[in-house]
């Protein structure tokens, strides 16, 4: 009954003992080592916008959910995050001097990435005279199919691998990652190759040759971006742009077109064997490891980044390089050209919006207004990559001799495509890669599905999946923007 008392069997209210009053604690008794922490970790907990900022801290000093349970009674870094931040009072100190921003990229190394991607297109312009045999599926030129198969197998396998490399280069050892280079390289043009030979079956041999020279060229492409030879890579891709340009005003003989091709592509895999052949200085910094005592190695070991965790990468590569292709099957080469070219702006703006995020970090005092912050950042980082790639689309339909004004689905539909790319790119960046791998992976499906079986328009097919994907897409980075940690 409500308001009764439960008491045992055979005791009465008048037997009940009294309920004791709480002893103050002895003055011997240890202090609260949440507390301790809270003291040492003042001034940069005091500062923490939220408590993210914080369990990021917590992390990044090695503590494990194990030890702060052990330690400090609570479940995890999170929990502990929260704890210091409720005992510590919000205070914003201005800091010394200006502020610190690892995010401060130049456009015009941007830019010239952007223009590296896109200059390889113009090798399947001078070559294509030397594929033969007969027109492939859907009207598409011979040898589309072993030379397609063969760049999806290259970028999926190089994204993999440059997002490996990248991971030893942040933990600050190059030597490893020019090992991982000289290894993985060599290992995607052979894959890149034997699929591209596997996709020409019967075709004309000059065809699965050009195709293994595609493989050959991204290995070492590859090789030369991850370790930020842009400029040595351009160089190499001088000439045999010169030379189809050339050739798409006047006639060139076929002798003259493979010496360009072939001078290209001699030029770049030298280079790339340079950067990361065995006797080179940073190579021999290796052997600095064996010399060094067992625990420094062992800590060295344990920091190896794991195979599986460039798997998402690899996955995204393979379907940004799908999505891309499908948007030049449709007819639309032009898009094709200008999403490449995009590139450039798009990595660069990336970086503006991380400036941005870090800035709005040091300057919001609380969760909500870092929010709103790093929206108005997303939003003006978003609409310049938009702005820059209709504007890449409108200048390329000029220059490009014979190409009809896309119409506004098709030109709508390569926004929202743009807009993916982008909002994957920034994902990424946030570590939600697989998330930003599974939703481009399923557009390229849907899109490939859509572009065999025929099935209704296809402009018209790429704006529902391309809009399906970018609402998806900007549901999870508006979900992501108020973490502190996410932009860490």
């Amino acid at each position: 009954m409500t308001g009764s008392i439960w008491l045992p069997p055979g005791a009465s209210s008048d037997t009940l003992p009294g309920v004791p009053k709480q002893r103050p604690a002895p003055s011997w008794a240890e202090p609260d080592p949440i507390d301790e922490l809270a003291e040492r970790l003042d001034e940069f907990v005091g500062a923490a916008v939220h408590p993210d900022e914080i369990a990021a801290l917590l992390e990044s000093d090695g503590m494990s959910d194990d030890q702060i349970r052990e330690r400090y009674g609570v479940k995890n870094s999170f929990a502990l995050a929260e704890e210091l931040y409720d005992r510590v009072a919000r205070r914003f100190p201005e800091p010394e001097g200006p502020a610190h921003d690892p995010w401060q990229i130049g456009l015009l190394g941007c830019l010239l990435r952007g223009v590296v991607f896109a200059l390889p297109g113009f090798g399947y312009v001078l070559g294509a005279p030397l594929l033969a045999g007969h027109p492939e599926s859907f009207g598409l030129p011979a040898g589309t199919l072993p030379l397609l198969s063969g760049a999806l197998a290259g970028w999926t396998w190089n994204q993999g691998l440059a997002h490996r490399a990248y991971s030893w280069l942040g933990l600050g050892d190059s030597p490893a990652a020019r090992h991982s280079l000289l290894v993985g390289a060599p290992l995607g043009m052979l894959l890149g190759a034997l699929v591209a030979l596997a996709a020409a079956g019967t075709t004309h041999p000059t065809t699965a040759t050009f195709a293994a020279g595609q493989s050959v060229y991204l290995g070492a492409a590859t090789v030369l971006l991850v370790m930020g030879r842009e400029r040595a890579l351009l160089a190499t891709l001088l000439p045999m742009t010169a030379g189809a340009v050339f050739a798409m005003l006047h006639p060139i003989p076929d002798a003259a077109r493979l010496l360009l091709l072939l001078g290209s592509l001699l030029a770049v895999t030298t280079l790339a064997l340079l950067e990361v052949q065995p006797n080179s200085i940073a190579f021999k910094g290796r052997g600095e490891l064996r010399d060094q005592p067992p625990p420094a190695r062992r800590q060295r070991t344990t920091m190896a980044p794991r195979l599986t965790a460039s798997l998402p990468y690899a996955l995204f590569g393979l379907s940004s390089g799908a999505l891309v292709l499908n948007a030049a099957l449709r007819g639309s080469a032009v898009a094709a050209v200008a999403l490449t070219l995009s590139m450039g702006p798009a990595e660069w703006l990336l970086y503006r919006f991380r400036s941005g995020s870090l800035t709005g970090l040091r300057n919001s005092r609380t969760p909500k207004a870092f929010w709103r912050t790093t929206g108005q950042t997303l939003t003006l980082c978003l609409t310049a990559y938009l702005a820059a790639l209709l504007a890449l689309t409108l200048l390329a339909t000029i220059l490009w001799p014979h190409t009809p004004a896309m119409s506004g689905v098709s030109l709508t539909g390569l926004l929202l495509l743009g807009m993916v790319l982008w909002t994957a790119l920034l994902l990424q960046s946030f570590g939600a890669v697989l998330a930003a791998a599974a939703i481009c992976c399923t557009a390229a499906m849907a899109q490939t599905l859509a572009l065999l079986t025929h099935a209704g328009s296809p402009h018209w097919i790429a704006l529902y999946v391309y809009g399906t994907a970018a609402g998806a897409q900007a549901a999870l980075v508006c979900g992501l923007l108020g973490r502190a940690t996410a932009h860490r």
